[in-house]
């Protein structure tokens, strides 16, 4: 009895942690973006690459020209980012397992657990190496152009699937019975498919569509602001509910 006690008075704790990462992950990176697109003279959000604001020489890329002050700025975000998704994605794991052990549910395990911070460290090393790495020129000469693409890979679909695991746990645990909890389960996974689409369409845009519907640079911000929106919406999902409902009533906070 006194472990379940302690198991239920950590979840908040844990919990509101995550919260806390999510929302202060995406708040990080839309102010890097914004401040370093501001500095790159005539940066187009329609036309440039995201990771064009990282690159650090001033050249020019397809029909592109780089030049970003600020790249130091946005490769940080990048890093931050990833750390504190994938902080915030063990902490809501640790409050899920902790919550369920604190309502005598045999300490089982919520589901699709592992998946979920298996998606979530994937989209951090991603943006590690998105950030490491960047997409110039230079790098595309040492032949190390792979890795960059690696990186926005792991870090598109490791965020549009953890968001996706999270929405089908939520739908998936017999005991989500609250409709609120279901309700963000279904958010969750519509935000997971609006980001792939994003990023399937930027590949096949151009090749596989008569004309183009919008610029590359169009599809992957829907590829990257579904993964903010996300975040942000799921942390202030759980403040939310940690605020205004006890531990034991709430999905959000147990996500069960």
């Amino acid at each position: 009895m006194r472990g379940n006690r302690s198991a239920a008075s950590a979840t908040p704790d844990l919990s509101a942690m995550a919260a806390i990462c999510w929302i202060f992950a995406g708040i990080v990176y839309l102010l890097a973006e914004t401040a370093s697109a501001s500095a790159f003279p005539n940066y187009s959000y329609g036309m440039n690459y995201i990771s064009d604001l990282g690159v650090p020489d001033i050249e020019t890329l397809g029909d592109r020209s780089i030049d970003s002050p600020l790249h130091a700025l946005m490769n940080l975000a990048f890093l931050a980012h990833g750390f504190l998704f994938a902080t915030a994605a063990v902490l809501m794991a640790r409050a899920r397992s902790a919550a369920r052990a604190s309502l005598k549910e045999g300490g089982s395990r919520p589901p699709l657990q592992e998946p979920i911070i298996a998606c979530a460290l994937g989209h951090a090393l991603g943006m590690v190496l998105i950030a490491v790495v960047n997409g110039g020129q230079h790098n595309n000469e040492l032949g190390l152009g792979w890795i960059h693409l690696l990186g926005a890979f792991l870090a598109f679909f490791g965020g549009h699937l953890t968001a996706i695991c999270f929405g089908i746990s939520l739908l998936k645990d017999r005991s989500s019975h609250l409709m609120r909890g279901r309700i963000l389960g279904v958010i969750s996974i519509v935000f997971g498919l609006i980001g792939i689409l994003g990023i399937v369409m930027l590949q096949g845009d151009v090749r596989a569509v008569p004309g183009t519907l919008l610029p590359d640079g169009a599809w992957e911000r829907i590829g990257m602001y579904a993964i903010i929106a996300w975040e942000l919406a799921f942390g202030i999902a759980l403040l939310a509910r940690r605020r205004l409902t006890p531990l034991s009533d709430s999905p959000l906070t147990a996500l069960h």
